[in-house]
């Protein structure tokens, strides 16, 4: 593999930020109508909305959530930081599929020793297995 196809990124899907940014709306508007006077009511959807809000802003703010290139894995860090993994420090690659309300979802996990890093379909584009055939054929290389 050249120098080239070792550089690749994942990020969240564009039309999520705008669903939570929906959502968040959405629950200000279901708030104020059935408030009825009622403070706390109010209170308590524009405090859904403000964190709703604030997960989209993530998503606009960093939507990259995992990069690969021969020095190793870019990760996100907290809110929007990057952490560096070289490839000395991964120590597993794994997709972890689970049955839930009938459904299977799946978890790509990235072992790095003291740190444990986990990515959902929503947080790649794409489905966890893809990206980690891609990860261990990029660690081959």
């Amino acid at each position: 593999m050249d120098e080239i196809s070792l550089v690749r990124q994942w990020r969240v899907p564009s039309s999520l930020p705008a669903a939570k940014l929906a959502g968040a709306v959405l629950l200000v508007a279901l708030g104020l109508l059935f408030a009825d006077g009622d403070p706390v009511r109010l209170a308590v959807a524009a405090l859904a909305a403000a964190a709703l809000a604030g997960w989209a802003v993530r998503d606009l703010i960093a939507p990259v959530r995992l990069a690969v290139n021969s020095a190793g894995l870019t990760v996100i860090r907290g809110f929007a930081g990057r952490r560096l993994l070289p490839w000395s420090a991964i120590e597993a690659i794994n997709v972890d599929r689970r049955p839930r309300l009938g459904l299977t979802s799946e978890v790509l996990e990235i072992d790095a020793g003291e740190s444990l890093h986990l990515f959902s379909r929503y947080d790649l584009g794409t489905t966890p297995e893809e990206v980690a055939a891609t990860l261990r054929a990029a660690r081959r290389a």
